[in-house]
């Protein structure tokens, strides 16, 4: 089933923040990275560590959630900042970031 969601928000959470035990190891050659497809060419505003935020287009990604940023500006205390161009953003400085766009999403 597929519906149009509205902005969509996740919270990501770096394994050494939590007091959880660490998963089962899986073989290296089955583990899975991030879904992100859906959110593919879409605006972003990701909430990065250090109370840093970032705006852009999402152009790719990797299974470490390392992501490609295109037209990215910077934006502190929700003014507009500087404007970064294409740039990568390392996956464990992600805290959560927010959807700017509807995205379709499909049931499992």
């Amino acid at each position: 089933r597929s519906e149009i969601g509205g902005p969509d928000i996740i919270e990501l959470q770096s394994p050494h923040l939590s007091n959880r035990s660490p998963p089962a190891v899986m073989s290296s050659k089955h583990q899975k990275g991030p879904d992100l497809k859906r959110f593919m060419d879409k605006r972003l505003k990701l909430s990065l560590n250090g109370n840093r935020k970032v705006v852009g287009t999402l152009r790719g990604y990797d299974a470490f959630l390392n992501i490609v940023l295109e037209n990215a500006t910077s934006e502190s205390s929700g003014e507009s900042g500087d404007n970064m161009g294409t740039i990568v953003i390392r996956g464990n400085s992600i805290i959560q970031f927010e959807s700017l766009e509807r995205t379709a999403t499909s049931a499992t």
